[in-house]
């Protein structure tokens, strides 16, 4: 590699990297944790508006798995939430995350109606909205500018992969000219976006995963989640796997795919997640990605062997 561009050491608090906890801190000068949410939308991805059965990888919970249940309303999915977290956090804020499926994918009057319940409950001060770059029509676009001029706002979407095979073979059902548009409307208005990719999709090489991560620190992003790929029961992909086009990546594979994918981005580049969660009741592999802490250890380990920080080499856009 080229020689470093930034003269070490550089770090976030005792981070080799620019944590999501490190930037809240920042920001808010206390803990701040997501409360995770379903608001009970669908996805055009599913419902044959743009596309059917979803990506391949995506649970019956629309990635949501975590989130409150869509059988409560969204002030008791919070406050349930919240107070699991209070137990550890007692003192700490909260942004509301709405997280299951596709939460922009209806009227900008609906959107309203949920996204002013969870901003007037006590703590909340700022809201995370996870969609895809296909459902972002100008007034949804003219009400989140609205909403970034009054509370911290981030608008999170998956992109996954740049690659336009592994796209198709994950029914993403849009190509990475469509997110590169949405980034560019939603960056027009100053609005925070954070950008989702997994390493370990099918028939992805170590090059192809690493090309989606420079792509990733090139735009004009303020966030990152990487995620590893988590098969799950019941999702389109475990026929894919039967077929033998996904193998699972080690651990310690995916430790220096994400060492070398922190080396190249951006300092300033908030880093949202590192590898992600499934339910241990629906996981079929990796399994050693239930490991969570060891996995992140690792990754802190990896850094410090390498003598080596987020944005070590990077060159600017």
């Amino acid at each position: 590699m080229n020689a470093p561009s930034i003269q070490p050491p550089l770090l976030w608090g005792d981070k080799r990297f620019h944590t999501w906890n490190y930037e809240m801190r920042d920001e808010f000068n206390n803990k701040v944790f997501k409360v995770m949410l379903d608001a009970g939308f669908t996805c055009p991805n599913r419902d044959g508006s743009i596309a059917k059965g979803g990506c391949t990888f995506c649970s019956a919970r629309g990635s949501g798995d975590f989130a409150g249940s869509r059988r409560d309303d969204l002030v008791t999915q919070f406050n349930t939430i919240r107070d699991k977290q209070h137990l550890k956090w007692p003192t700490a804020h909260y942004i509301g995350y709405f997280q299951a499926y596709t939460n922009t994918y209806a009227p900008v009057e609906e959107l309203r109606e949920y996204f002013e319940e969870i901003l007037k409950q006590p703590g909340v001060v700022g809201l995370s909205i996870a969609t895809r770059p296909d459902c972002l029509p100008d007034d949804v676009v003219d009400y989140l500018a609205e909403l970034n001029e009054r509370t911290y706002l981030w608008v999170e979407m998956g992109l996954q992969t740049i690659h336009e095979s592994t796209s198709t073979l994950i029914n993403r059902a849009h190509d990475t000219q469509c997110y590169e548009e949405a980034v560019a409307k939603l960056r027009k208005r100053n609005i925070r976006v954070c950008t989702h990719i997994i390493y370990g999709l099918p028939q992805e090489t170590h090059e192809m995963m690493l090309d989606t991560g420079q792509a990733v620190a090139n735009m004009d992003v303020q966030g990152i989640k990487i995620h590893l790929l988590h098969l799950m029961r019941k999702t389109p992909m475990v026929k894919q796997y039967e077929a033998g086009l996904l193998r699972f990546l080690e651990q310690d594979e995916y430790i220096k795919l994400i060492v070398d994918t922190l080396e190249m981005l951006p300092p300033e580049m908030i880093v949202h997640r590192l590898t992600g969660d499934a339910p241990r009741d629906l996981l079929i592999g990796p399994m050693w990605s239930m490991n969570k802490w060891e996995v992140l250890n690792s990754i802190d380990r990896e850094l410090r062997e390498r003598d080596s920080w987020q944005g070590k080499y990077w060159r600017g856009a």
